[in-house]
């Protein structure tokens, strides 16, 4: 596996039904939100992009989407070992809208995600590798997780009761309905067919 990824949703509804509505960017809101989110900060126009290519950005870039009903920004700052950490202007940035953060690096076998309800409360979150363990463990578990967390996906001489990366495509597959390299959902999302946006933040 190779996958890696940093990105938070925003939604007012299911996100697989939003996106496999084949949502268009609006590029004024999009380019709104980032400067919301980099206050004072310069940003640079890169272009247009995809989900499959830009899921996870250099620190000083960020690539995003408003659609209609839900909105993606793939941006370091939300590459959290502990997820409940983040910033919460960066969580609080669409009021009223659930809120997903997902993140992956296959290098180390880490993976993390959690939920905020509309109202801002976390929902979920977990964050575990095998150098640092279960890092952060709160709230309930997805339907998704029991048979991890059962033991059905027990690895031999493994450090942990499951692979945080097999765990981390199921999780995106249950909260995005797509994934970057596990088991393809029946009805699967093309992750090229995302436009995104993409800006260079700060100077230089």
């Amino acid at each position: 596996m190779g996958a890696k990824c940093w990105m938070v949703v925003y939604a007012d509804g299911p996100v697989p039904q939003l996106l496999r509505a084949e949502p268009s960017i609006d590029d004024e809101a999009t380019e709104a939100l980032v400067a919301r989110l980099h206050p004072g900060v310069p940003l640079t126009d890169l272009g247009y992009g995809d989900l499959l290519d830009n899921a996870n950005p250099a620190d000083n870039e960020v690539y995003a989407a408003v659609y209609d009903g839900v909105a993606i920004v793939c941006t370091s700052k939300v590459a959290r070992d502990r997820p409940s950490e983040i910033d919460p202007a960066i969580i609080g940035a669409f009021p009223g809208r659930t809120t997903y953060v997902a993140s992956m690096h296959s290098v180390v076998d880490w993976f993390a995600y959690a939920i905020w309800g509309p109202d801002g409360e976390l929902v979920r979150s977990v964050s575990l590798s095998p150098d640092d363990g279960i890092i952060e463990n709160v709230g309930e578990p997805r339907a998704f997780e029991a048979p991890y967390w059962a033991g059905e996906h027990a690895e031999e001489d493994y450090p942990l009761p499951f692979h945080p990366l097999d765990f981390g495509e199921d999780a995106l597959v249950d909260l995005f309905g797509f994934c970057f390299e596990g088991i393809v959902p029946a009805d699967p999302i093309d992750l090229e067919e995302l436009t995104l946006l993409g800006f260079r933040t700060g100077r230089g």
